[in-house]
């Protein structure tokens, strides 16, 4: 299955989602694309915004991300390398990750300025929908589920236009509904799948979630 574009991919999804219209919801973006996908639910919804901001560390010779930090500071694990694989590495780079942990987190919060995207009140006994452009990335899911994991929500609703086989199977596990309009068993990547793919800048993303949240709050 292939969009025109991320927006219309956030108005299929949002006519999944119609049942939330009006209700205690939030939404959650995992990305500057997923935010695209997600203004158009918000906007169907007529619910509050915001966006997770993460950046994901690689160590030295891997191709694929050790962990992410979060806007909290926290640092999350990819869960695809096993407590011996993250034991080695961290024993073996840990000068390195904490100054990498330290620029990622600095990053973040040039980023954000004064006025963070996530406002855990706005989350609190909520059905939170979190919602990205392509399932793809196992330390972006671990990163959310471990963001939203000590903030008490009525329901927890992950949405993507795409998905790989094993993103669904691991969100299955810890939400409590999913909608992926095409699940990929082959999954190239996630611009692949979009006809149009020019994304804002982050800051640009931060500006309009900002006015999303005035507006609707």
């Amino acid at each position: 299955m292939y969009f025109e574009s991320r927006g219309q991919a956030g108005r299929l999804l949002a006519e999944q989602l119609v049942q939330y219209r009006y209700e205690n919801t939030a939404i959650v973006a995992l990305s500057v694309g997923g935010a695209m996908v997600a203004e158009q639910i918000a906007a169907d919804l007529h619910c509050v915004m915001m966006m997770l901001v993460t950046k994901e560390i690689e160590v030295p010779g891997e191709s694929m991300a050790f962990g992410s930090v979060a806007q909290s500071g926290n640092f999350t694990y990819n869960s695809a390398f096993s407590e011996g694989e993250i034991e080695g590495y961290t024993s073996e780079f840990h000068s390195y990750l904490d100054e990498q942990k330290r620029e990622a987190f600095q990053g973040i919060n040039r980023l954000l300025g004064d006025n963070g995207t996530i406002d855990a009140s706005l989350l609190l006994d909520r059905v939170v929908i979190v919602v990205d452009d392509g399932l793809n990335s196992s330390t972006r899911i671990d990163v959310m589920f471990d963001f939203l994991k000590p903030i008490r929500t009525q329901k927890l609703v992950v949405v993507s236009p795409i998905a790989t086989i094993d993103a669904v199977d691991k969100v299955h596990i810890m939400a409590d509904e999913i909608h992926v309009l095409d699940v990929k068993e082959n999954y190239i990547n996630t611009e692949h799948y979009y006809e149009q793919n020019e994304l804002p800048t982050p800051e640009e993303t931060m500006k309009r979630i900002s006015e999303i949240i005035m507006n609707w709050r």
